[in-house]
């Protein structure tokens, strides 16, 4: 086989970035694949093709290289196979793939490249490519940032694309036809004459074929899978129980555990007394874990009562000891030498800003991820091996802490990732893994399953951060002549990444994400962030930073739009020079029917926010009641560039504004004591059911990429609310959540 048929075969196609990293790091170190994990096991009469196709006696496999955690990646990532392979639906089979540095995550890195994202300059463009480099050393394979479907958008159709290849030459050597005249369809190669073979009796000849370097891509018009709605690969499973979750999890010999570790996060444990749990039926032992304890029973009801009965003397938090003194700390954090990054400065914003001035200031709580599966996690440890199964969003560094925390080498431990109940950014978390792995450790030779209750759940998280931000401006003939953004925040990724060993230098991103980076052209336009202290542990939280400064910022501009007796709608789109951000706005006010006659108890409130590459518009509409405030209506218009399964896309946005507007309403984690207030869905609570309105969304296709949804739909829906609840009203809400200020029906 030549060496570009290896190396097609192997990791598809290097890409023009390769020639930036032959004169960074060197073409041979760049150029050389990362080796396809699923060569090292392969059963009898099994090949594969790809990272990506598995091909046995039984069918075509695709792995999807992202985790499922509800938001429905597995189908789509498994049809941009399936689309280039002329699979039938009703063929297709997806697992997650193994923890392999093959499936780095390069879309995510280019996030972070400092343009907006409506920057498609030469320059602009030649980073994001060049982010494929250090994506490739790194090697994370992350689900997150709503990266999933733009990394493997190329990836994956060129993994169907080498794997059809690869089948049409085994075909046309076994025929002595030419590869030219075969077609394929539901998985076989058809030739001429009506013959035939199916993928399965091909592949392992297809597996020694030589192969093109650049295989060919199907054209948009001939699609049979993508841009249609397909049914979910996982829709039966889930909906007749049999889906496997971490917490279904049963092993021969089992052990079943929890934890119970300082709810001032971060702190020690000076000493415990688990003498009446230690007597109780079924517990087989207390295992020390860095800050707590855990209990390892019989089952997991007996490990929680147990829990409940041991006594602990808990260390101090390591931080603030109350909400009012967090916010004290937040407040005094604009000061020169906390300021973090500048990222806009567009004119001469204080030169501006004299005369007639507009003025405020927004707060945020923390908020905690509150996925509906707790957070579960098992693992065996026997015979030199580690093994981990467990919902998670980065295996690769599961790996890692699996082979630090054994000392074993990393070949030598494997995890095998399930489907979740939610995610959001938790379970990028490595803290409830490591648990499992240090409990396995002390009962070597039996798989033991930890699981946290709600309540560790609740108290134990990486936190949405406590935010702030302070606000100036000025218009001036009916548009906005000058906006001064000031933001403060703790650094996630100075947590986050610090907890997972990592240091990152420079200004953090997700502090100023979403308020720098929007498309509209004020003549003086400054946006400034500033890194509160580190206290409290923060994380990402769905839509990061945007979940925030979108609150804050579109507040603003509806505050001003108001001073300038503008339509909140005509003021945005008369500010904005990005066609489809100006796009998704008139649709959604096509949608609503914005600007249309409404009873004297209702009103609608309009949003903005690019995110993620994503422009997004929505509008909520709200009516007094008897009994509060409730929400009549919700509009949302997207923009993904690519519309791979509308339907997909529609319920990702529908979640995203209900999580969004959950958290605007009701959401506040508050700490007293050095400890979180709220433990389960009681004192954080969700919408319920009735209280969500009908959402209606629209998927449109201008955007010059193809962009992920699953965080986009979020950031718009607080300040959508809050404007709604101010054109109803005249209160203007500045601090969430609005639930403090406003009673809802």
């Amino acid at each position: 086989m030549s060496r570009a048929g290896k190396i097609a075969r192997r990791s598809f196609l290097i890409g023009s970035a390769a020639i930036l990293g032959g004169v960074a790091f060197g073409w041979w170190r760049y150029a050389t694949p990362h080796g396809n994990p699923l060569e090292t096991a392969l059963p009898q009469g099994a090949a594969t093709l790809t990272p990506y196709v598995l091909i046995d006696a039984t069918g075509v496999t695709i792995i999807a290289p992202r985790a499922e955690m509800g938001q429905g990646i597995h189908s789509t990532l498994a049809a941009l196979v399936a689309e280039e392979m002329d699979l039938a639906w009703d063929q297709v089979r997806v697992i997650h793939g193994p923890a392999s540095p093959a499936y780095f995550n390069a879309a995510l890195l280019e996030e972070g490249v400092p343009f907006a994202p409506t920057d498609n300059s030469w320059m602009a463009e030649t980073l994001r490519g060049a982010m494929h480099i250090p994506a490739k050393f790194l090697g994370f394979q992350l689900t997150g940032g709503s990266s999933s479907v733009p990394d493997a958008y190329e990836k994956m159709r060129l993994a169907g694309a080498t794997a059809r290849a690869a089948l049409v030459g085994a075909a046309s050597q076994r025929l002595g036809v030419a590869e030219s005249a075969l077609r394929t369809e539901s998985g076989a190669v058809i030739a001429p004459d009506g013959t035939r073979l199916p993928y399965t009796e091909l592949a392992v000849a297809a597996a020694a074929v030589a192969l093109p370097r650049e295989p060919t891509l199907k054209p948009r018009a001939d699609w049979k899978l993508l841009g249609t709605s397909l049914p979910r690969t996982d829709m039966l499973a889930k909906s007749t129980g049999t889906a496997l979750f971490s917490a279904d999890l049963r092993l021969p010999g089992m052990l079943f555990a929890t934890a119970r570790t300082n709810p001032g996060l971060g702190g020690a444990m000076n000493s415990f007394d688990a003498t009446a749990a230690e007597a109780m039926p079924g517990v087989q032992r207390i295992v020390p874990l860095p800050g707590g304890v855990a209990v390892v029973a019989t089952n997991s009801w007996l490990a929680f009562q147990a829990a409940d009965a041991i006594t602990f003397d808990w260390a101090p938090a390591p931080y603030a000891a109350t909400s009012d003194a967090m916010a004290a700390d937040l407040a005094a954090t604009f000061t020169p030498d906390r300021q973090d990054g500048r990222p806009r400065d567009d004119g001469d914003v204080d030169a501006a800003l004299t005369g007639d001035l507009f003025s405020a200031e927004y707060t945020v709580p923390y908020l905690a991820h509150a996925a509906m599966e707790p957070l579960a996690a098992a693992a065996l440890v026997k015979d030199g091996r580690l093994q981990i199964w467990t919902g998670n969003q980065l295996p690769t560094q599961v790996i890692a802490v699996g082979a630090d925390l054994t000392g074993l080498p990393p070949e030598s431990v494997s995890v095998e990732t399930l489907m979740m109940g939610g995610a959001f950014g938790r379970r990028a978390e490595m803290d409830f893994i490591a648990q499992a792995i240090r409990i396995a450790m002390a009962m070597e030779g039996s798989p033991v399953l930890l699981s946290w209750t709600r309540e560790e759940d609740m108290t134990h998280d990486a936190y949405r951060p406590m935010a702030m931000a302070r606000v100036r401006g000025k218009v001036d003939g009916g548009r906005i002549e000058a906006l001064d953004l000031q933001l403060a925040a703790p650094s996630v990724i100075a947590s986050q990444m610090g907890r997972l060993g990592f240091s990152v230098p420079g200004p953090d991103a997700t502090i100023t994400q979403a308020g720098w980076e929007q498309p509209y052209r004020f003549a003086n336009y400054r946006v400034t962030g500033y890194r509160v202290p580190p206290g409290v542990p923060v994380g990402s939280w769905r839509s990061v930073g945007a979940s925030q400064n979108a609150f804050f910022q579109e507040s603003a501009i509806d505050e001003l739009a108001h001073l300038a007796g503008a339509d909140p709608l005509a003021f945005r789109l008369d500010q904005i020079d990005h066609d489809p951000s100006r796009k998704v706005l008139e649709a959604v006010a096509e949608m609503s029917g914005w600007g249309s006659p409404l009873p004297a108890d209702r009103a609608r409130g309009l949003a903005f926010c690019l995110s993620f590459g994503v422009p997004v518009a929505e509008v909520i509409e709200v009516a007094q009641t008897d009994g509060g405030i409730r929400m009549t209506g919700a509009w949302a218009a997207v923009d993904v560039g690519v519309a791979l399964d509308p339907l997909n896309i529609e319920a990702q946005v529908q979640g995203g504004m209900v999580y969004g507007l959950s958290a605007a309403i009701r959401g506040e984690i508050t700490f007293d004591g050095g400890v979180a207030q709220q433990a389960n869905f009681w004192d954080y609570e969700p919408l319920r059911l009735p209280q969500v309105p009908a959402i209606t969304v629209r998927v449109l296709e201008n955007a010059n990429k193809i962009r992920g949804i699953g965080e986009p739909g979020t950031p718009p829906a607080a300040p959508a609310l809050a404007n709604a609840i101010f054109a109803l009203t005249g209160q203007r809400i500045r601090a969430l959540p609005m639930g403090k200020s406003i009673s809802f029906a």
